[in-house]
């Protein structure tokens, strides 16, 4: 059996409690947050507290707080060599405080309370400072809730957690985007869900390379024309261009505007 004490009770802390009370082999011990009224309906699951020195003793205290707060509440922590890790994909190691036996328990994936997350799909990053020690312990609490582990240098963690931004994060805002033009001829955005999904879905099959297609590949140049000049809001010429120019640069097809001859 695996003790956690969890802190902080944001999108990401909410999950995990929710996977460590149907594991059967963690017990949260305590859950703490210097809110209480934001974790307080769970009292009658688990033990709250909004007091650090009222901390118990546990075999991982999971720091499952903004970036800017893992610093300042790990050494915050009234004890010393118990391993303290954080969720964070771009903060480093050693951003704990190093009275503690540091680690991280990184969880891949995009997190919103309000939906339901299943942890076999979630990769869980994992790094310690003491490798052969502590690492063990974080790989059996992922194995516990479903997740693959993946052990990961913090070089590396840092370069899935930007890539992460790509893939998320600017493809929502490509969807946004999409939307907006949708909406603007009173077409259906639903009618690009199955584009979406089978956009996704191809990738477990052929890498991103190969599965590009489109004008800006085949360099139809008539084509990017035409959907240009319908573009009426700036900002999606810009993101169009920007995006088409990417495409041709990695598939060989872009050729540089011819400049203008001076005139004299």
């Amino acid at each position: 059996m695996i003790n956690v004490v969890l802190l902080g009770a944001g999108n990401v802390a909410t999950h995990l409690f929710k996977a460590f009370t149907n594991a059967e082999e963690v017990t949260v011990k305590q859950w703490y947050n210097r809110n209480l009224r934001t974790i307080e309906k769970h009292k009658n699951k688990v033990a709250i507290t909004d007091n650090l020195e009222d901390l118990v003793a546990a075999d991982i205290y999971i720091l499952a707080v903004s970036d800017d707060a893992v610093a300042d509440l790990s050494s915050q922590l009234p004890f010393e060599n118990r391993l303290v890790v954080h969720t964070s994909g771009s903060v480093s190691l050693y951003a704990i405080d190093k009275k503690h036996k540091r680690g991280v328990f990184y969880p891949l994936q995009t997190f919103s309370k309000a939906a339901n997350v299943d942890f076999s799909d979630v990769p869980l990053c994992l790094e310690a400072l003491k490798n052969k020690e502590d690492l063990p312990i974080l790989k059996k609490l992922a194995k516990a809730i479903g997740s693959q582990p993946h052990k990961v240098n913090s070089d590396q963690r840092a370069a899935l957690h930007l890539a992460a931004v790509f893939v998320n994060n600017f493809t929502n805002q490509i969807y946004r985007l999409a939307h907006e033009i949708t909406e603007s001829q009173g077409a259906e955005f639903e009618i690009l869900k199955p584009l979406i999904k089978e956009t996704a879905r191809k990738l477990d099959e052929v890498s991103p390379f190969l599965a590009q297609t489109g004008p800006a590949k085949r360099n139809d140049k008539k084509t990017i024309k035409k959907h240009l000049k319908a573009l009426t809001d700036e900002h999606h010429k810009d993101v169009y261009e920007l995006l088409t120019k990417s495409i041709q640069q990695t598939h060989g097809t872009f050729t540089k505007p011819k400049a203008k001859p001076n005139k004299k």
